[in-house]
């Protein structure tokens, strides 16, 4: 008995290499065939899934019981709907779930009808076995429900898997296939259970050999998307949020352009452009709803002298680590902005002309003690608040550059902030290194 049931995991292994292997060719041909190809393969094969996971199990070694259709081929069919998330979107995955569920839903209402018929025998112990029919089209429409919720989850989970492993794709799709599967196992046994009668040694064994599943179709999915599928393919137009897998598209997608875009490459500090749109848009909203919101123009000195003398490797280096030292420095809501060449912005709302200024020389602090200070490099800064200074972003800008002029005229490395009470009688707030 042990040699049979090792007989039957590696038949089940074979099984799972045949089933990837051909979704996956069609997959990877859906720009000469379409991705209907694809689908339609996916698709025939729900029915023969759903058959075996109400009535086929095979023994396997430590005593548990599984059936191919809900290991094998559910739990494939899953990965590669992951696959077609991860190369094309949220979208792609929707059509399959879908046309699954309408396809059985429909399967369900003629089977009823059917059963008004009067029916006659082709041979006399030949009949057509309605019941059996209404059991797997109920099952069907239970395992499509539960399949839309995976897909869901699957997506979710990938997601949020990205800030722990990045561009680690086998930890990522093993967990996230791992956790959903077992969401699916208790699921799918719920309505076994209640259609069929099935016994726990199912759940537990069918929960077991799905987990060997994940594994080997982790290995697999991750080795097609590394060999085969370099290249990422974009979206073409917007989406449009209609459902769901919409949803989820415009998410991923626009979580992916806010991580890729409005962001200075070199530092990863918000870039220019975003200053002149979220900036403005800050700022406006601060003076309309009359809160302080202050800004800190930072200048690195001397920084072409630093750049001619030490090469313009060892300046981005300087560039880098100043801005990481911006960002650690200041408050989690600030913003933190690459303005052009060696000068960086910072947007802090809620921030007075008084606490600006403190803000401002603790930043100036943490960079001439940082290791980029080894180097002497220091910074200077002129400080401006709405609405004590001014009421638009313009005006604003302008004074705070006016006061980083001033700071380097003080000779560099200092703070240089105004409370203005009243414009014409300003009170000068000079922090300097000593």
């Amino acid at each position: 008995m042990p040699l049979a049931e090792w007989s039957n995991v590696a038949l089940l292994a074979g099984d799972a290499l045949i089933y990837f292997t051909v979704l996956a060719v069609l997959f990877r041909a859906r720009a000469r065939l379409g991705i209907g190809a694809f689908f339609c393969a996916l698709g025939v094969m729900h029915f023969l899934e759903t058959y075996l996971a109400s009535t086929f199990y095979v023994a396997l070694p430590a005593g548990i019981v599984a059936s191919p259709g809900s290991t094998i081929l559910f739990t494939g069919k899953l990965m590669l709907l992951l696959l077609v998330y991860i190369r094309e979107d949220a979208r792609m995955v929707r059509q399959p779930i879908y046309g699954l569920l309408i396809g059985n839903l429909l399967l369900f209402a003629l089977a009823f009808v059917m059963r008004q018929h009067l029916p006659t025998a082709l041979t006399p112990d030949r009949f057509a076995d309605l019941g059996f029919l209404d059991e797997m089209g109920a099952l069907m429409v239970w395992g499509t429900l539960i399949l839309f919720a995976d897909c869901i989850l699957i997506i979710l989970l990938y997601e949020r898997l990205r800030g722990a492993f990045g561009n680690a794709l086998l930890p990522r799709i093993a967990l996230t296939a791992a956790a959903v599967m077992t969401f699916d196992q208790f699921m799918f046994y719920a309505g076994l259970r209640f259609l069929t009668g099935a016994d726990l040694t199912v759940l537990f064994g069918g929960w077991a050999a799905k987990m060997g599943a994940v594994a080997l179709y982790s290995g697999l999915v991750t080795a097609y998307l590394t060999v085969f599928e370099k290249a990422a393919f974009g979206q073409t137009g917007a989406p449009r949020i209609a459902d769901v897998f919409d949803l989820l598209t415009y998410r991923e997608r626009y979580e992916d352009l806010l991580a890729r875009s409005g962001r200075d490459a070199l530092t990863g500090a918000l870039d220019r452009g975003r200053l002149e749109t979220q900036g403005r848009d800050v700022i406006a909203r601060a003076a309309t709803a009359g809160v302080s919101v202050s800004l800190l123009l930072i200048d690195i000195d001397h920084f072409k002298t630093f750049n001619d003398r030490f090469g313009h490797a060892r300046g981005d280096a300087v560039l880098r680590q100043i801005a990481s030292e911006i960002m650690t420095t200041v408050r989690a809501a600030d913003l933190t902005f690459r303005f052009g060449g060696e000068e960086f912005v910072v947007l802090a709302e809620g921030l007075n002309a008084e606490q600006a200024v403190v803000l401002g020389e603790r930043l100036r602090a943490a960079i001439a003690a940082s290791g980029a200070g080894t180097s002497r490099v220091t910074v200077s800064m002129g400080v401006s608040t709405c609405a004590s200074d001014a009421a638009d972003y313009d005006s604003l800008f302008e004074i705070a550059d006016r006061r980083l002029y001033r700071a380097k005229a003080a000779g560099r490395n200092c703070v240089v902030g105004e409370r203005a009470v009243n414009v014409s009688q300003p009170v000068r707030l000079v922090h300097q290194a000593s």
